[in-house]
């Protein structure tokens, strides 16, 4: 890649400030460190070891909830893995959805060698040619706040990959009980666990 490529960790704060009651569901690994990092939150739904399945889980709380923003955060590596997740979300089109994939051109979770993404498949390009509603790639950090308020408008099915760095970070762990994220959200959306 040879455009600039932003620290992940202000990328993930950026798009998580004054979030009100938005939902976040973040893929495995770095996303849901950064998420953590930035501040846990009730509504935050953590996924370990569902590679794959941050945009569809996304989907699923952006149709039973259509009163809130979900916003999705996940990696190249795990929105590559679940590419056609991107064409049944944009048949359903929930105007209150938003896809943002990390892309660091890496699989950063099984040894960092060079995904898809790095030999140039253009994600966001990958959902509008299936009907997301704005696509966008972001390279800097007003694209990052141009974005955070896409989230919050609610009104068109969203997908953004931000260019970051590939450089480690320390991990912010968050829990690993899915049981217990599970039902953090739910009591957080105000169902009965």
């Amino acid at each position: 890649m040879t455009e600039p490529l932003l620290d992940r960790r202000a990328v993930v704060a950026e798009l998580l400030t004054d979030r009100a009651e938005m939902i976040v569901v973040t893929g495995l690994g770095s996303p849901s460190y950064d998420a953590m990092a930035a501040g846990d939150h009730d509504l935050n739904y953590y996924l370990w070891g569902a590679m794959g399945g941050a945009a569809m889980v996304g989907l699923g709380l952006a149709k039973s909830r259509p009163d809130r923003s979900v916003l999705v955060i996940t990696g190249d590596g795990e929105m590559l893995m679940a590419m056609g997740a991107l064409a049944t979300i944009a048949v359903q089109a929930p105007a209150n959805l938003t896809i943002a994939v990390l892309d660091n051109g890496y699989y950063g979770e099984t040894g960092m060698q060079l995904s898809h993404t790095g030999h140039g498949v253009e994600l966001s390009r990958v959902a509008d040619s299936v009907g997301f509603g704005w696509t966008s790639r972001i390279t800097d950090m007003a694209g990052v706040t141009d974005l955070r308020h896409r989230v919050h408008q609610k009104d068109t099915l969203n997908c953004a990959t931000i260019a970051i760095s590939s450089a480690e970070v320390e991990r912010v762990l968050p829990s690993r009980d899915g049981v217990y994220i599970k039902n953090r959200v739910k009591m957080a959306l105000g169902y009965t666990v």
